[in-house]
């Protein structure tokens, strides 16, 4: 846009596109896994309900991986949802392991 004088508004508005086209950050990957646990949910009944495999939960809880579309939209809503309900369990704890990340095969 060079030698094309943009007013403060159009700024704004440009801003805004860009802003409104970034995808909604998902939780920590810790808080993904606590929102779980709080719900008394196991990986499966999560990779069931948004049509991955548990391995695929698994990574996400572990910050291996991210979901992607249409898994992502589905898994967030799950999040948002569970976050509602534990809001307690919404709250990052520095320093804690992550629940998927134990020995005890939550999943």
């Amino acid at each position: 846009m060079e030698g094309v004088a943009m007013s403060d508004s159009d700024r704004s508005q440009r801003v805004d596109a860009l802003l409104n086209g970034l995808p909604e950050a998902l939780p920590s990957p810790q808080v993904r896994a606590k929102l779980r646990l709080a719900a008394g949910l196991t990986q499966q009944d999560v990779a069931d309900a948004v049509g991955v495999k548990r391995v695929a939960v698994t990574r996400w809880e572990l910050g291996q991986t991210s979901p992607r579309r249409p898994h992502r939209e589905n898994y967030l809503r799950l999040l948002k949802g569970l976050a509602d309900r534990f809001p307690e369990a919404a709250k990052a704890d520095e320093g804690t392991p992550t629940p998927a990340s134990d020995s005890r095969g939550s999943g």
